[in-house]
């Protein structure tokens, strides 16, 4: 498939700060999930330079990524030579490329992408029957909204200026839409960041049938 993506250029291999709040839920989540049994296989879809993926093996996951920024992989590889972090698509095949897995992350990515209904299209298919997509984003409520728009913060907030950035701004209902739509069900939230009303970030999780 030829169509557009957000390909960052990264500057440096650190982890994302937005990790420090959505981590920890995120291995929560797999814990919950994945209890009594050995540790899942993961994909991260969208790994940037490696940091998430990183903090996932080293909680003992089986981690596999791509991302499409050659410059971020680049970093990830001389960072974390021990991972598998490739240069990849959400609109390659890659189900056919590494099989699937128990389970696919994605953090702070589907803001970036051009194509929603193709990026959970290879989300499901990367997921086994019965393995969850856990997806994470900004979050936007009404309440949140109202605070940006009282404190004078919607330009700072939705910046259009800068290269690259955001440019989906999901909600519960939208980010639940397009998940059920790839075929997914059951889904849940997590708020993170701050009081769920104003959370920075909101956390999908969302099962594939058996």
């Amino acid at each position: 498939m030829s169509v557009e993506l957000d390909a960052t250029t990264y500057i440096h291999a650190k982890p994302a700060t937005a990790h420090s709040y959505i981590l920890p839920a995120v291995l929560g989540v797999l814990e919950g999930h994945f209890a009594g049994s050995a540790k899942a296989d993961v994909f991260d879809l969208g790994c940037g330079t490696g940091g998430a993926a990183a903090a996932l093996a080293k909680e003992g996951y089986c981690v596999v990524g791509v991302d499409p920024s050659s410059d971020g992989i680049a970093k990830a590889n001389v960072k974390y030579p021990g991972l598998p972090l490739k240069v990849g698509s959400a609109y390659d095949e890659l189900s056919g490329e590494y099989g699937t897995f128990d389970a696919v992350v994605s953090l702070e990515v589907v803001e970036h992408v051009y194509h929603p209904k193709a990026f959970t299209s290879t989300m499901y298919d990367l997921v086994k029957p019965g393995g969850i997509a856990v997806v994470s984003t900004p979050y936007h409520g009404y309440l949140k909204n109202v605070a940006l728009a009282a404190l004078g913060k919607m330009d700072d907030h939705f910046m259009p200026l800068k290269d690259h950035g955001h440019i989906k701004f999901w909600s519960r209902n939208t980010l639940s839409t397009l998940l059920l739509d790839a075929g997914f069900h059951s889904i849940r939230f997590e708020y993170v960041g701050r009081i769920p009303a104003l959370a920075k970030s909101m956390i999908a999780v969302a099962e594939k049938p058996l």
